[in-house]
C-alpha cells in the first residue's frame, strides 16, 4: 500500500488537493528521495513514539492537540485547546484507531499529565466521517508503519519532490505522497517534510471543506510514553 493511502486509510473521502505547489518543484523524486519517503513512516515505528502537535482547522475556530503518539501500539494521548473559539472542547484526549476517550477541563494545562487522571473520562467511537478532529487523529496514527513502503511504487503513483525548507532549524525536503490505490488523481494530497535520514518532521493534509490544512508537527516538545487511561482496556 502507498504511503499516502495508508496514512489516510478510512478518511480518503475528506481529502482534496493542496494547490500550493511549493518552492522549486514539483519534479520526479531522485533515488535517495524515494528511499527516504519509503522509510519515513517506518522511522516513526522504529522510534516507538513521537511527540506531536496537531493543528486542526475549523470554520468556527480551530483545535490544537499537544501530546504523544505510540506508533507500536497505535495510541495517542494529549491535551486539546481551542484556538479562536470557546473552551468547551478543551481537555485531555486519548485515541486509538477505533475509539476516543475525552476528559473535559475548564482550565486545561499546556501539557497533558504523564499519568492520566483516574476519573472524569467519556468514551465514544472515533468517527470515520464528519469530524475534522477525528480525521486528524486517524491520519496521525497512520503515520507509523512496521515496515517500509514499496519504494518502486511511490514515483509510479505520482509522488514528487516540491522543494527544500527548514523545520526548527533542520534542513528538510518537502515531498508529496502518491495517489491512493483506489482514488486516482490524489497524488499531492499529503505533504511530508523529511530529513536527510528519512525522519518525518511535519505533515500537511487538506481535509474536506476546511479552510486550512491539518498540520502535524513532530518533536515540538519532549515525548512522554502513553499510559493507559484508568478503566479502559490497554491497546495490544
Amino acid at each position: 500500500m502507498g504511503i499516502a493511502a495508508a496514512a489516510v486509510a478510512g478518511v480518503a473521502a475528506f481529502l482534496i488537493t493542496d494547490g500550493d505547489s511549493g518552492a522549486g518543484g514539483p519534479r520526479p523524486l531522485t533515488t535517495d528521495e524515494t528511499s527516504r519517503l519509503a522509510i519515513t513512516r517506518f522511522r516513526n515505528y522504529q522510534a516507538q513514539g513521537r511527540a506531536v502537535t496537531i493543528t486542526v482547522p475549523g470554520t468556527a475556530g480551530g483545535l490544537t492537540v499537544t501530546g504523544s503518539v505510540d506508533y507500536r501500539h497505535k495510541v495517542g494521548y494529549g491535551v486539546v485547546h481551542g484556538t479562536g473559539r470557546g473552551k468547551s472542547s478543551d481537555g485531555l484526549i486519548r485515541w486509538t484507531p477505533t475509539a476516543v476517550h475525552v476528559r473535559p477541563m475548564t482550565d486545561a494545562p499546556a501539557q497533558a499529565p504523564a499519568s492520566p487522571p483516574r476519573s472524569g473520562w467519556y468514551d465514544r467511537p472515533l468517527l470515520s466521517s464528519g469530524s475534522a478532529l477525528d480525521t486528524s487523529l486517524s491520519i496521525t496514527l497512520g503515520l507509523g508503519r512496521d515496515r517500509p513502503d514499496n519504494a518502486e511504487l511511490l514515483p509510479q503513483n505520482g509522488a514528487a519532490w516540491l522543494g527544500r525548507d527548514h523545520v526548527d532549524g533542520r534542513r528538510v525536503d518537502v515531498m508529496t505522497g502518491p495517489s491512493s490505490p483506489d482514488r486516482s488523481g490524489t497524488a499531492g494530497n499529503v505533504r511530508y517534510w523529511i530529513g536527510s535520514d528519512g525522519t518525518m518532521y511535519r505533515v500537511r493534509v487538506r481535509v474536506g471543506s476546511q479552510p486550512e490544512p491539518v498540520v502535524i508537527d513532530f518533536d515540538t516538545h519532549k515525548y512522554v510514553p502513553v499510559e493507559p487511561v484508568p478503566g479502559t482496556t490497554p491497546t495490544r
